[in-house]
């Protein structure tokens, strides 16, 4: 998969809230115990006895803006290609800055010192490969490609559904949709 502008979108209407995702990206990533860089969130809607609930897959959202590379005074968070948001391990000081600057508190400190998130799985996508959280999905809600190729699966559904961001006002131009 060449680096356009990766963005993942998220089927609310599908996601049965299993964590197979979370569970993936803990291994994919060989995660700490006790940490993640995804999870679940289940928002429920309407009045009784009139209710909706939803269940959305949430990580970073790997935003065009990102204030999270703004307020790193090392340069360890930064934009790498497709636009993905990156920590170098190396460079961060684990200062927090990032952690108060992001607007889906996405970020967390490692046991190591350094600050760490969602990556995109980035290796996989590299090697032409989907994150890992997308390839154990059993429904089938997540989708991962990039956003400036019209034909891809993403940009074809943020056209034919509606859809909606977290924290639009903070102005940081999220690259995970929710469809709903």
């Amino acid at each position: 998969m060449s680096a356009g502008r990766y963005a993942m979108v998220v089927d609310t209407r599908l996601c049965v809230a299993c964590k197979a995702c979370v569970l993936a990206c803990k291994a994919e990533n060989n995660l700490a115990e006790g940490y993640c860089r995804d999870w679940l969130v289940e928002e429920v809607h309407g009045e009784f006895p009139k209710l909706r609930a939803e269940n959305r897959s949430e990580r970073c959202n790997h935003c065009s803006e990102a204030p999270c590379v703004d307020a790193c005074p090392t340069g360890a968070s930064h934009i790498a290609g497709g636009g993905v948001v990156l920590v170098t391990p190396d460079k961060c000081t684990g200062c927090k800055a990032c952690m108060a600057a992001c607007p889906y508190d996405a970020r967390y400190l490692t046991p190591e010192g350094f600050v760490d998130k969602c990556t995109f799985c980035l290796h996989r996508v590299q090697r032409g490969e989907q994150p890992a959280c997308v390839t154990v999905c059993p429904t089938r809600t997540l989708h991962f490609g990039d956003l400036d190729d019209p034909t891809s699966e993403v940009a074809r559904l943020l056209v034919d559904r509606k859809w909606k961001v977290n924290h639009p006002e903070s102005g940081a131009h999220p690259n995970v949709y929710f469809l709903v």
